[in-house]
């Protein structure tokens, strides 16, 4: 991994001539990211984001932190006791330069030693999955990192507008996989990662995969295609 979505973060905190990320996946064409919006604050999230902020409580885990913003408004406005995980070198250490007291650079399936009563996946958070091949591993790690009464807070989007319909009404998908299971590509001043995988769900499909994993599901809120869920253990 070249990390270039960290040095991106890295370059835009210290002034270093930053430049927009750009992105693309195997349905979509290239689209530019401006890292100014990695470090907005609470009023410039999402309802979604701002929502899941709001619902968290005790000892939270912030999973693929990023340049932190979600961990700091939990941090300094909430006073919580906040990790913020990524597996970004460069970006953990622009969150400890922001001030986040707890900040890891691992994997989250490397991750352990502590429980939290709220974790935190957003801006899609669903993607960390990969695919439906492996969610499975994903959620039984979160499980475990989870306190007995806590609730994991995650966000995606149902991508079926992204495809095209016939005359009927129809959705013309791939035959094979879940229509959801994409190529992610992220590129930065003429580099360029590997392609990752990078899942985008639908509730149901969400629900079905957290309920075989001895989790209960709610949805807390819709916003067009994409929704905020709230895990608890069963």
């Amino acid at each position: 991994m070249k990390d270039l979505m960290g040095k991106a973060i890295w370059d835009f905190y210290h002034n270093e001539n930053p430049e927009d990320l750009q992105n693309e996946t195997s349905i979509s064409e290239l689209d530019e990211l401006p890292v100014k919006y990695l470090f907005r604050n609470f009023d410039g999230m999402n309802a979604i984001e701002q929502k899941a902020l709001q619902l968290a409580k005790g000892k939270t885990l912030d999973i693929g932190a990023g340049a932190g913003s979600h961990a700091l408004y939990l941090q300094n406005e909430k006073n919580l006791d906040v990790t913020a995980l990524d597996i970004s070198p460069k970006s953990i250490e622009v969150c400890r330069l922001r001030g986040i007291k707890k900040a890891v650079a691992e994997n989250m399936l490397h991750f352990s030693g502590e429980t939290f009563d709220t974790i935190l996946l957003l801006m899609n958070g669903t993607g960390i999955f990969q695919s439906l091949h492996v969610i499975d591993i994903y959620l039984k790690k979160l499980h475990s990192l989870l306190n007995p009464n806590g609730q994991i807070l995650i966000d995606s989007t149902d991508i079926l507008y992204m495809f095209d319909e016939d005359e009927d009404g129809g959705v013309y998908i791939p035959a094979e996989g879940y229509y959801g299971e994409l190529d992610y590509i992220v590129h930065y001043k003429e580099e360029s990662e590997d392609p990752i995988k990078w899942l985008y769900l639908d509730f149901n499909t969400l629900k079905n995969a957290a309920e075989n994993n001895d989790f209960k599901i709610e949805k807390v809120l819709q916003q067009e295609d994409s929704y905020l869920a709230k895990l608890t253990k069963k």
